[in-house]
């Protein structure tokens, strides 16, 4: 006694999906790109914040080599022969004075990175402002996802080890 398929016809082997099938093949795919597409994302935005470490570390290089033919660090980007966007263009980078009470460009200054409206470090919710600040010889880093004002610490989550 043979079984016989109910997809199969006239005895032959079954061929293709049927529906249902295919329907739950597209609903396992879409739940699992619904949970990797943020976490993915965010892997990219953490690759991305290199991208501000480098610019920050100039800016740091290039006002050292500015103070030591000077009296002070400066404020100008322009300077320093810098430019105000990081190399891949996620960031925008400022300079400043501290702004903490009795520091003086002498002693100490404040880079900034922020991300760029257009890219994807714009929605960055932990780091999206990334700030390091020279103070004495000390440096001292904060980040946030949309600040006003930083508070400096010596580690902050933004910036790696």
């Amino acid at each position: 006694m043979s079984i016989r398929c109910r997809r199969c016809s006239a005895g032959g082997p079954a061929q293709g999906f049927t529906l249902i099938e295919l329907a739950i093949v597209v609903v396992v795919l879409g739940v699992l790109a619904a949970v990797a597409l943020p976490s993915f994302m965010d892997s990219i935005r953490k690759g991305r914040r290199s991208d501000a470490y480098a610019a920050v570390a100039a800016v740091q290089q290039a006002q050292e080599r500015w103070r030591s033919n000077h009296a002070q660090y400066t404020t100008s980007l322009t300077d320093l022969g810098l430019s105000s966007s990081s190399s891949s263009g996620h960031y925008t980078i400022e300079i400043g004075s501290s702004g903490a009470a009795g520091d003086t460009l002498s002693s100490a200054y404040v880079v900034t990175a922020r991300g760029n409206r257009g890219s994807s470090q714009a929605s960055d919710s932990q780091c999206r402002n990334m700030s390091m600040r020279l103070r004495g010889g000390n440096l001292e880093y904060a980040g946030c996802g949309s600040c006003g004002d930083f508070s400096y610490a010596v580690t902050n989550a933004c910036w790696p080890k």
